[in-house]
């Protein structure tokens, strides 16, 4: 009955804000065609607003998780055309509290114990509240200051409930809208459904928050509140409570002398930092996350919390995405159009001249700007939405890191609007180029992978002997009638390629013991009668001239 009434709700809504006209009614059967004619609500359309704006309020009437779901679906500009991703985006997460008695009980529950004993001090009136958890502020008993994000009861329900009403629309929508395949609409639903359903464990999130705090402990550019291990669950989260000024409020960082400058540029180093060296990034950096600590006006640090979304990207991704990068910066599209292929992004049948032409298209006019105002991440979205048209397949990792680089860009303009990020991206990605080249990026690789060669050295030495084998046996069968010359040249070439497999095989078996730490102890303890014997067997089986 429940998800009757909320169909119901629904429909009542899509006639209200006239959302059908999303669909081509043409296209649709003739009985959905009629009951959507006959829809009384459409008697009551609100007054004459953009498509956009009308999506917009539809999803705000709709409730807390279809506006995340807006809030995510403005960041697929790839699908979306740019006047409905722009009025996505101003969609606001602002959700009423629930009872702080349903609150409390579900910390004593998750925890054990009652808040009395548990805290020094806990505040039952939230200090925020969003679409999936409320925060409290407490103070342990030893003394420190914390968050409790605690999770909406019966919320996954809810969501479960929403996302299955919502995956039947993207099915009508894939079935009758126009460009409904292109939209790919029940893979974002599906997608989202498995993002928000994470954001439900609250332990995901403490690991989430736990990496980020080691891969920036020391470092100055951004500081990540300490998780309480002790008092987080699946339902219940406690960290740090942190103080700072949040990044929107401009004019308290210009009263406190924050120099604006370093530290707009500063969130573009974060971003390439955690992409490029960390391969984890911080994937909901929007404002309401992002504080800054402006003790020291000079030297000012970021303050990063909610890690509950976090991307990631495979070495080939992190590889392909910044030679990509450095293309563009280069205005070298045939590279950008051949990495696309070689990746794997879009079809090896795409004609890559063709691809390249249609970058250059879109890349040249944004180039004829100053490059302070060229939006780095807009170019993004153009690169991806060009490769679709090659069919290319975004990946939800890609999709993710376009969200992030657009709200740091967004966030570092706000705070100086001239900021020009390609002077701080270019020289971080050249030098993170070659660094990924260096002898010693090689041989931090070269050790990572020891292990498996050891376990594969077995094999390697049969491979050895099985190639030494044939090509004696092709030694045996060279023709009686063959020329005396020859035979002689014929025999010359087998006793060369036997030596270079041999020589091979020592080679691979010395970088592995190579990339073994403390090889140099390891080649002590081997007894004396070893080194002979392995030098007796490698005499034995080195090949000579006859």
């Amino acid at each position: 009955m429940s998800r009757i009434l909320r169909l119901t709700k629904i429909l009542r809504i899509i006639g209200r804000y006239r959302l059908d006209e999303f669909v081509d009614r043409e296209q649709l059967p003739a009985l959905p065609r009629f009951a959507l004619g006959l829809l009384p609500w459409r008697l009551h359309a609100v007054p004459d607003l953009s498509r956009g704006a009308r999506l917009r309020r539809a999803l705000e009437e709709l409730g807390p998780v279809f506006i995340k779901f807006g809030q995510m679906l403005s960041t697929r500009r790839d699908l979306l055309s740019e006047d409905i991703a722009n009025e996505l985006a101003k969609l606001q997460d602002d959700v009423p509290p629930f009872p702080q008695e349903q609150s409390v009980a579900i910390i004593e529950h998750a925890l054990g114990k009652p808040v009395t004993e548990l805290f020094a001090s806990f505040e039952s009136t939230p200090m925020a509240s969003a679409s999936v958890a409320q925060v409290h502020c407490a103070t342990l008993h030893s003394g420190e200051q914390v968050v409790i994000k605690v999770v909406r009861p019966d919320i996954e329900s809810v969501i479960r409930e929403d996302t299955a009403l919502m995956l039947t629309l993207a099915k009508l929508a894939t079935k009758y809208h126009p460009q409904g395949k292109r939209l790919r609409a029940v893979e974002v639903v599906s997608d989202y459904e498995l993002v928000i359903l994470d954001e439900l464990d609250m332990t995901r999130e403490a690991a989430n928050t736990s990496q980020l705090r080691r891969n920036f402990e020391n470092n100055k550019l951004l500081y990540v509140p300490e998780v309480y291990w002790d008092y987080t669950c699946r339902d219940i989260l406690t960290m740090e409570r942190i103080s700072g000024i949040p990044v929107t409020d401009v004019e308290t960082l210009r009263a406190k002398g924050t120099d604006l400058k370093l530290l707009s540029e500063r969130g573009v180093e974060i971003f390439f930092t955690q992409v490029f060296q960390h391969s984890f990034f911080h994937a909901d950096m929007h404002p309401g996350n992002i504080f800054v600590d402006a003790t020291d006006p000079a030297d000012p640090t970021y303050i990063g919390v909610d890690c509950a979304i976090i991307g990631s990207l495979s070495d080939a991704d992190q590889y392909y995405l910044g030679r990509n990068l450095l293309g563009i910066f280069h205005r070298d599209y045939r590279e950008v159009a051949q990495l696309h292929v070689e990746c794997g992004w879009v079809s090896p049948e795409t004609s890559v001249q063709d691809f390249e032409s249609a970058m250059r298209a879109v890349c040249e006019p944004i180039f004829e700007r100053p490059i302070s105002q060229i939006s780095f991440g807009q170019l993004l979205v153009y690169l991806f939405q060009t490769a679709s048209r090659f069919d290319m397949e975004v990946q939800p990792s890609l999709v993710l890191l376009q969200k992030t680089l657009l709200n740091i860009e967004g966030l570092g303009r706000q705070l100086y609007p001239d900021l020009n990020l390609w002077d701080t991206a270019q020289p971080f990605l050249e030098n993170w180029v070659q660094q990924r080249y260096s002898p010693q990026a090689l041989l931090k690789r070269l050790q990572r992978q020891a292990p498996s060669w050891i376990e594969q050295l077995p094999q390697l030495s049969e491979a050895a002997l099985e190639n030494l084998r044939q090509s004696r046996d092709s030694g045996r069968r060279r023709p009686v009638h063959a020329e005396a010359s020859n035979d002689k040249r014929e025999q010359g070439l087998i006793v060369a390629r036997r030596r270079r497999h041999i020589v091979g095989a020592v080679v691979c078996i010395a970088a592995v013991a190579i990339a073994i730490p403390d090889i140099r102890q390891y080649a002590a303890d081997i007894p004396l009668a070893s080194w002979l014997l392995a030098a007796l067997g490698l005499g034995l089986i080195w090949p000579r001239n006859r």
